[in-house]
C-alpha cells in the first residue's frame, strides 16, 4: 500500500501542514477521503485568501486548529471553541515556533529532488523551515510541478519519516487590477522613491499601481516577505537591480509568474527569521517599506487588522518593517490606502480608533502615509499638524466631519 501523508495523524497531535502557495493537493484528498484522521488533531497553518482552500475545522466536530492570521474557517472555529488565534506579528511568531511547543509532525511539499537527494521547498520558505527544524516527524508531498528556487531550506529525502511523489496543479493567485484610485495613489508615492532604494511591498492592486508608477526609476532591489506579479512589471520595465539578489518568502502568482520567477536567478527563497530581521533591516541603506491599512485615525494610529468590528488579518510582516525601515539609513515607511470605502460612505481617515479597530502600529512607528488625495508626511510633525495633514489628504466631503472630530479631541489632548 502506498503511504500516505495524514497516516500518522492522531489525537491531540500538533501538526504543522504547508499553507500560502504550497498548500498540498494530495493531503487535502487524503484528509477529504478519511475525515476521521482529522478527529483530536490541533491543525497549525499559516493560511492566505485567494489561494488556500482546506478547511480543516470543517473535517471532523472533533479537528482544532491555531494560527496567526483570521480566515473565514477560523472564525467559526473561535466561536465554537474548536480554533485558537495568536496575536503575535512574525518576529513573534519565529519565536513561538523556536521556543514554544514542538510540532508532533510537519507536512510539507516539496520539489523533486536532485541527484544528490535534495528537494527544494518549492513556491513558500515562510514558516514551514521553523516548524520542521523541531517537528519530531516529518513527511512530505514531492511535487515534481514544483519549481527549484535557490533558497535557505532544502530537505534531504533521508529526513522524511513518509512521503507521497504526485504531480498536482500548483496553486494560482491573480492580484486584484490596479484601478484609478490605486494607479492615483502610485502617482503620490513615486516621488518619495529614489532610485537604488530597496522596496518592500505586498501583494493587492494598491503594489499593481505602485509598479506602474514606478516603471522609470532605475536600479531599485527588493526584500520582502512574498513577491507577486508588481515584480515581473517593475523587472520588465528595468526597474529592478539586475545584479541585486531579490530576497523573499513567498512567490503568489499564476502560471506566467511562475514561469518568470524560474528563470530569475536572482530571487532567493528564506523564512521569516531572515525576511522579517528588523536588525537586518535596519542596516539597509534606502529601504522603502510599503504597506496597506484599514485606518488610520488623526494621532496617526494605523488599524491594519480589524474592520467593521472583524478582524481580517494579522499584524503580519508590518510592524517588523515599520521598526526597520525608520531606523535604516535614509529608509521610509509608506502606508497607502484609498480615502474611503463603501464607494465613499465611510472614510479610512478617522478622528480615533473606535473599540471595533485594533492598533497595529502605533502613533509612533508611523511615518507618511498617502491616499489618492495626497501625502502626509506625519512622523516629525506636532499632534496639530499630524491632524491637519491627515485631514488634507482625506476624501473632501469627510474632512468637515473630521475638522469637528478634532477639534473636539484637541480639547482633551
Amino acid at each position: 500500500m502506498a503511504p500516505d501523508l495524514s497516516a500518522m495523524l492522531a489525537p491531540n497531535m500538533r501538526v504543522f501542514v504547508a499553507g500560502m502557495s504550497n498548500e498540498s493537493a494530495v493531503l487535502n484528498q487524503e484528509l477529504a477521503a478519511h475525515p476521521e484522521r482529522a478527529r483530536g488533531v490541533d491543525f497549525r497553518a499559516i493560511q492566505f485568501p485567494g489561494i488556500d482552500r482546506m478547511d480543516y475545522l470543517g473535517l471532523h466536530p472533533e479537528a482544532r486548529q491555531s494560527s496567526y492570521f483570521m480566515t473565514p474557517a477560523l472564525r467559526a472555529g473561535l466561536r465554537q471553541g474548536r480554533a485558537e488565534l495568536y496575536s503575535l506579528d512574525y518576529p513573534g511568531i519565529v519565536e513561538h515556533l523556536r521556543r514554544g511547543p514542538a510540532m508532533d509532525l510537519a507536512i510539507a511539499q516539496i520539489s523533486a529532488p536532485d541527484a544528490d537527494g535534495w528537494c527544494a521547498p518549492g513556491l513558500a520558505c515562510d514558516f514551514m523551515p521553523l516548524a520542521w527544524a523541531r517537528a519530531r516527524r516529518r513527511v512530505a508531498h514531492i511535487n515534481p510541478l514544483l519549481p527549484r528556487l535557490a533558497s535557505s531550506f532544502r530537505v534531504h529525502l533521508s529526513e522524511l519519516d513518509a512521503s507521497v511523489v504526485s504531480e498536482q496543479a500548483l496553486l494560482d493567485f491573480k492580484d486584484p487590477p490596479a484601478g484609478e484610485v490605486e494607479r492615483r495613489i502610485g502617482t503620490w508615492v513615486a516621488p518619495l522613491v529614489h532610485d537604488g532604494n530597496t522596496l518592500q511591498f505586498g501583494i493587492g492592486s494598491v503594489p499593481l499601481g505602485l509598479a506602474g508608477a514606478l516603471k522609470n526609476h532605475r536600479r531599485l532591489k527588493f526584500h520582502g516577505g512574498l513577491v507577486s506579479s508588481a515584480l515581473q512589471t517593475l523587472w520588465e520595465a528595468g526597474a529592478m537591480d539586475r545584479d541585486a539578489r531579490i530576497t523573499t518568502g513567498v512567490v503568489l502568482g499564476d502560471a506566467a509568474f511562475r514561469n518568470f520567477v524560474r528563470e530569475l536567478p536572482q530571487l532567493w527563497l528564506t523564512d521569516v527569521s531572515q525576511t522579517h530581521d528588523v536588525n537586518a533591516l535596519s542596516r539597509m541603506d534606502g529601504l522603502v517599506a510599503i504597506n496597506s491599512a484599514i485606518e488610520v485615525d488623526l494621532l496617526g494610529q494605523v488599524n491594519a487588522e480589524r474592520s467593521s468590528g472583524l478582524m481580517q488579518a494579522g499584524a503580519g510582516g508590518l510592524p517588523a518593517f515599520a521598526r526597520g525601515a525608520l531606523s535604516a539609513p535614509n529608509g521610509r515607511l509608506l502606508i497607502c490606502l484609498p480615502a474611503t470605502a463603501r464607494k465613499g460612505a465611510v472614510s479610512r481617515i478617522v478622528p480615533t480608533l473606535g473599540h471595533d479597530a485594533v492598533c497595529t502600529l502605533p502613533r509612533y512607528l508611523v511615518d507618511t502615509v498617502v491616499t489618492e488625495n495626497g501625502v502626509a508626511e506625519i512622523r516629525h510633525l506636532s499632534p496639530e499638524a499630524r491632524a491637519q495633514a491627515l485631514i488634507g489628504i482625506a476624501a473632501a466631503e469627510h474632512q468637515p466631519a473630521l475638522e469637528q472630530a478634532w477639534a473636539d479631541i484637541r480639547q482633551k489632548l
